[in-house]
C-alpha cells in the first residue's frame, strides 16, 4: 500500500478529462440540434435514430419513449430498432402494467415486417408471466401466432419450434412427479393431456421442411417411450423431399448480398407456381425486410392478397405498411382506397386515409390526378342517384369543385403544370351530371370550361361531347357542337366534316343539308390550302439544305484541293531554301524586309542615344541567324508521337489553362498518386504555345482507371477534364458522360442558385431534409458556377419530400427552382451523306456541333472560286481520258498583261 501511494505520490500530476457531466452536456446540445433538425424537416429517418441514440445516452426514458413513438408513427422500424426498444422497456417493467405495455409493443413489432427474432423474444418474454392469470394460455397463444407467422421459415423457423418444444416439455417435467399420485382419470386430464402436446409438437415439426430435421427425429425417438408412427415417417420423408427443391433458392440467398431482390423473385415466383398461401406469404415478407422501399414488390404482394386469398386484415395490413414503406407511389395508395371499400372500411377512415395520400408528396404531377380520380369514383359509388338531391350527391360535387381548385392551385404553383391538360376530372364530372343526374345544363358548362382550356382543337373532345349530347341531350345541341367543332378542330377536321355530314344525311332537312354542305366545304378548302402552304414552305426548306448541303460539299472539295497545293507548294519552297542555304545567295524579299526593320530600329536607337549622350550598342542578328534560331526553337519543340496501341494505359487530359508553364512538371505530381507515371506528353503548337491537353501515360491498366476519377478536379482555377484514350477515327460514337440523362427519383435537379453559393452551404440546406450522397455544382468550362446542382439522395422518399420543402425558396435574394431530375433527350446532330458524282472519290463529312453550323463557319473562298469549272474539251470534239477534278480545276492558267487587255477590249 505504502509502496503504491509513494510511487503516485511521484508521478506527475495529469490534467484532469471531462467527466461524465461535460459528456452528458455534449449529448444534451448534439440531441438539442438534431431536435430542430427534425422540427424542419420531421421525415428525416437518419435524424430520427440519431436522436434516439443521443437520448439514450443521457438516460431521459421518457424523452426516448416519445421520440420512439413519433418515429413508429412516421415509419415503419426495423429489427434492431424494435429490440433495442423493447429491450430496455423490459428492464424498466416493474409490475403488471408495465407488462402490458411491454405487449402491445410486441404487437406492433411484429406487424412492421416478419422478424422470427422478434417473435422468438415475445415467445420467451410471455414466458416470464405464465405466473399471472391466463398467463399460460397467453404464452401458448403467442407461439401459436409465431408459429402460423414464421414457421415456415426454412433456415430460423427452428428456434420458434424447439422454443415452444422446450416450454411445453417443461411443464411435462415438473407434472411427471405427482403424475404417480394421481388417479386414471385426473392423469390423462392433467399428465397425459400435456404429453400429448408435446408429441404433436414434434409430429407438425417434423411435417414441415426445415434445416436440421435430422436431428430433431433422432432427439423425437430419444425423447418418446413409444415407437414413431408409420405416418409421422412417411410425413418426414415427404418434408425431405420439398427440403430438397427449396435448398437452391435458400443457398442462392446465402451467397448473395443483400437486397438480394433478383433472388427473392425467383424464389416467389417458384412459391407461385406450387400454390401454398402460407409459404407465398412468407416468402413476401422476408423478401419486403430487405427491400421495403421496392414499389413493384409491395404491389405484387398485394395483388394477390387482394385477388387470391381476400382475408380482410391481412389484405388491409399489408396495404398500410405498403403506403407507410413507399408514400410517394401513388399505384400504391389507389390500390390501398379501393381494397378499403372492397372490404367495407368505415367512410371516415376511407377519407382520412385520402387526405393522408395528398399530403404524401407524390413526384408527379399526374400522380395527383390518378389519386383524385380513385377516390371520386368511391365517392360516386356511394350515390344514390335515385333520389333528387342527396348527402352523399353534395359531397361528390364539393369534391369535384375542391378536385378542380387543388390541381390549379396547389399541383400548379409546385410543378407548373396542371397534370390534366385533357381535363380528366371535369370529364368524368360531366358524364356523372348528364348520365346519372339528368342535369345536361350542368354538363354543357363544364365542356364550355374544357373547351377554353386548350382542348378546341382536338377532334375527339368535340366527338366525346357530342356523343354525350347525343345520348341525354337533343338535336340542336349535338349539330352547334358540331359546327363549333368545324370551325375549331386542327388536327382531323376531315372526320368531324364527315361526322356532321352523317347526322344531317339522317335526321336533317334540306336545309340543314346545305349550311353542312356549306361549312365543311369552306373549312375543307381552308385547311387544304393551309396544308399546301406548308407543305411548300417544307419543300423550300429542304431545298434549301439541299443547297447548303451541296455548296458545302463544293467548299470542302475545294478547301481539300488547295490545302493539297499548299503542301505540295510548301514542300517546294523549304526544298529551294535549302539549296538558297547551301548556296548563299543572296536574301529573299522578306529577308529584305526584315533587314531594313532591324536597320531602321537601329537608326532610331542610334538617334536616340545621340541626344541623349548615352552609348547603346545594338546586336542586331543577321538573317542567316536569325533563320538558324527559329529552326533551333523548331527543333526544341516536343513533338507528340501517340501509340495507339497503349491507349488502355492511357488517359486524355483536356481543359488545362493555356498560360500553364512546364505541364509536365506540375501534372506529374497530382497523377503519380494513381500509380507509376511512364510518360505525360503536353501537346503544343507550331509556336511552342501550350495548347491546354495532354496524354498521360501509366505502366498498369487500373492506374489508368483510377486517374479517371480525376476527372474535374480544378487545377489552376479550371476544371481539369480526364477521359479515357480512344482513337476518334476508329471509334466515331464514343461519348464520355458520366452522368445520367434518364429520369431518377432519389436525385433532385436545382436551378437558379446565386453564383456565390457554395457546395457547402448548399450541403447544409439540403441536409435538413435528408441524408445526402452527393452534391454537384454545375460549372462552365472554366470552372465558373451557371447557378445549377444536382443534389442525390440515399431514397426517393427522402428526395420528393425535399422537392416540397425547398421548391421555391430564398437563397441570397433568388428563388430557386427544384425538380426531380430528368435530363431532356440530347439532340444528335444528323450526319449528312455528302457524295459527289459517280465514279468520284467520297468527299469527307463535315460535321457541326449541337447547335448546327456557327456564324463564324464562314467560308473564305470567292464566289467565282465556289462555281463548278466546266470540263476540258478537245479541239476537235469530246474531252478524251478521264473529267478534271476540283482540284485542277480550281488551277487557272496565268495570264499576262496582253491578255488582260484584250478582255478589256472585248467588253
Amino acid at each position: 500500500m505504502a509502496t503504491a501511494a509513494a510511487s503516485s505520490a511521484s508521478e506527475p500530476e495529469v490534467e484532469p478529462q471531462a467527466g461524465p457531466e461535460a459528456e452528458g452536456e455534449e449529448d444534451e446540445a448534439k440531441a438539442a440540434s438534431v431536435d430542430r433538425k427534425l422540427s424542419i424537416n420531421g421525415y428525416d429517418y437518419n435524424c430520427h435514430v440519431e436522436l434516439i441514440r443521443l437520448l439514450r445516452l443521457e438516460g431521459e426514458l421518457n424523452k426516448v419513449r416519445m421520440a420512439r413513438q413519433k418515429m413508429s408513427e412516421l415509419f415503419p422500424l426495423t429489427e434492431e430498432l424494435w429490440l433495442e426498444w423493447l429491450h430496455d422497456e423490459i428492464s424498466m417493467a416493474m409490475d403488471g402494467l408495465d407488462r402490458e405495455h411491454v405487449y402491445e409493443l410486441f404487437e406492433r413489432a411484429v406487424k412492421d415486417y416478419i422478424c422470427p427474432n422478434i417473435w422468438l423474444e415475445y415467445g420467451q418474454y410471455s414466458v416470464g408471466g405464465i405466473g399471472q392469470k391466463g398467463g399460460l394460455e397467453k404464452v401458448r397463444s403467442v407461439f401459436e401466432r409465431a408459429l402460423s407467422s414464421v414457421g415456415l421459415h426454412v433456415t430460423k423457423g427452428l428456434a420458434i419450434w424447439e422454443a415452444y418444444r422446450e416450454f411445453e416439455s417443461a411443464i411435462v417435467e415438473a407434472a411427471r412427479p405427482i403424475a404417480a399420485f394421481l388417479s386414471p382419470s385426473d392423469r390423462e386430464q392433467t399428465f397425459d393431456s400435456q404429453l400429448e402436446k408435446v408429441h404433436s409438437l414434434f409430429r407438425r415439426q417434423l411435417a414441415i421442411p426445415l434445416y436440421d430435421m435430422e436431428a430433431t427425429l433422432a432427439e423425437y425417438e430419444e425423447w418418446s417411450e413409444d415407437p414413431i408412427p408409420e405416418s409421422v415417417l412417411q410425413s418426414y420423408q415427404k418434408a425431405l423431399e420439398q427440403l430438397e427443391k427449396y435448398k437452391p433458392y435458400e443457398e442462392a440467398l446465402l451467397q448473395a448480398e443483400a437486397p438480394r431482390l433478383a433472388e427473392y423473385q425467383a424464389y416467389i415466383d417458384f412459391e407461385m407456381k406450387i400454390g401454398d398461401p402460407a409459404r407465398i406469404q412468407l416468402i413476401f415478407e422476408r423478401a419486403l425486410v430487405e427491400n421495403c422501399l421496392v414499389p413493384d414488390l409491395w404491389i405484387r404482394y398485394s395483388r394477390y392478397l387482394d385477388r387470391q386469398l381476400k382475408v380482410k386484415d391481412l389484405v388491409l395490413s399489408v396495404h398500410s405498411r405498403a403506403v407507410r414503406n413507399c408514400p410517394w407511389t401513388v399505384a400504391l395508395w389507389s390500390r390501398y382506397l379501393l381494397a378499403m371499400e372492397r372490404h367495407g372500411v368505415d367512410h371516415q377512415m376511407i377519407s382520412a386515409t385520402f387526405e393522408n395520400a395528398l399530403s404524401a408528396g407524390f413526384i408527379q404531377a399526374t400522380d395527383y390526378v390518378e389519386i383524385w380520380q380513385v377516390y371520386l369514383d368511391y365517392l360516386r359509388r356511394r350515390v344514390d342517384f335515385k333520389q333528387d338531391s342527396s348527402k352523399e350527391l353534395e359531397e361528390l360535387r364539393s369534391m369535384f369543385t375542391r378536385a378542380l381548385e387543388y390541381l390549379q392551385q396547389e399541383v400548379e404553383e409546385r410543378f407548373n403544370e396542371s397534370g390534366d391538360p385533357s381535363c380528366v376530372i371535369m370529364q368524368s364530372w360531366a358524364r356523372v351530371e348528364a348520365r346519372l343526374c339528368n342535369n345536361m345544363q350542368k354538363a354543357r358548362e363544364l365542356w364550355d370550361s374544357i373547351m377554353t382550356r386548350g382542348n378546341a382543337k382536338y377532334a375527339n373532345m368535340w366527338l366525346e361531347y357530342y356523343n354525350l349530347e347525343r345520348a341525354h341531350g337533343d338535336t340542336q345541341h349535338c349539330r352547334k357542337a358540331l359546327h363549333r367543332a368545324v370551325q375549331c378542330t386542327s388536327d382531323y377536321p376531315e372526320h368531324v366534316c364527315e361526322v356532321l355530314l352523317t347526322m344531317e344525311r339522317t335526321e336533317g332537312t334540306l336545309e340543314d343539308w346545305d349550311v353542312a354542305i356549306q361549312k365543311t366545304e369552306t373549312r375543307l378548302a381552308r385547311v387544304n390550302e393551309q396544308r399546301m402552304k406548308a407543305a411548300e414552305k417544307e419543300a423550300a426548306l429542304v431545298q434549301q439544305e439541299e443547297e447548303r448541303a451541296e455548296q458545302r460539299k463544293k467548299v470542302r472539295a475545294e478547301k481539300k484541293a488547295l490545302k493539297k497545293k499548299k503542301k505540295t507548294h510548301g514542300a517546294e519552297k523549304r526544298k529551294v531554301d535549302e539549296e538558297d542555304e547551301e548556296e548563299e545567295e543572296q536574301p529573299s524579299k522578306r529577308r529584305r524586309v526584315e533587314n531594313s526593320l532591324a536597320s531602321g530600329v537601329a537608326s532610331t536607337m542610334q538617334e536616340d542615344t545621340e541626344l541623349s549622350g548615352k552609348c547603346v550598342t545594338i546586336d542586331v542578328a543577321s538573317p542567316s541567324k536569325q533563320k538558324e534560331k527559329a529552326a533551333s526553337l523548331k527543333l526544341d519543340m516536343p513533338k507528340v508521337a501517340h501509340d495507339s496501341s497503349k491507349d488502355r494505359v492511357t488517359v486524355f487530359v483536356s481543359n488545362l489553362p493555356y498560360s500553364m508553364d512546364e505541364p509536365e512538371v506540375k501534372l506529374r505530381p497530382l497523377f503519380e498518386a494513381c500509380g507509376e507515371v511512364v510518360q505525360i506528353r503536353p501537346v503544343f503548337s507550331n509556336r511552342g504555345d501550350f495548347r491546354g491537353y495532354c496524354y498521360v501515360e501509366f505502366k498498369e491498366e487500373k492506374s489508368a482507371q483510377q486517374a479517371l476519377e480525376l476527372d474535374r478536379k480544378n487545377v489552376e482555377g479550371r476544371p481539369m477534364f480526364v477521359s479515357p484514350c480512344v482513337d476518334k477515327s476508329k471509334n466515331p460514337d464514343f461519348k464520355v458522360f458520366r452522368y445520367s440523362t434518364t429520369l431518377e427519383k432519389h436525385k433532385l435537379f436545382i436551378s437558379g442558385l446565386p453564383f456565390s453559393c457554395t457546395k457547402e452551404e448548399l450541403e447544409d440546406i439540403c441536409k435538413a431534409h435528408g441524408t445526402v450522397k452527393d452534391l454537384r455544382l454545375v460549372t462552365n468550362r472554366a470552372g465558373k458556377p451557371k447557378g445549377l446542382a444536382y443534389v442525390e439522395y440515399e431514397s426517393e422518399s427522402q428526395a420528393s419530400q425535399a422537392v416540397m420543402k425547398m421548391d421555391g425558396m430564398t437563397i441570397k435574394e433568388n428563388v430557386i427552382k427544384v425538380a426531380i431530375s430528368n435530363p431532356p433527350q440530347r439532340k444528335v446532330p444528323e450526319k449528312l451523306e455528302v457524295r459527289t458524282a459517280p465514279g468520284a472519290p467520297m468527299l469527307p463529312r463535315q460535321m457541326y456541333g449541337a447547335r448546327g453550323k456557327g456564324r463564324t463557319q464562314l467560308s473564305l473562298l470567292p464566289r467565282a472560286l465556289q462555281r463548278h469549272s466546266a470540263a476540258p474539251q478537245a479541239e476537235n470534239g469530246p474531252a478524251v481520258g478521264p473529267a478534271v477534278t476540283t482540284s485542277m480545276a480550281t488551277e487557272a492558267p496565268k495570264m499576262s498583261n496582253a491578255d488582260f487587255a484584250k478582255l478589256l477590249l472585248r467588253k
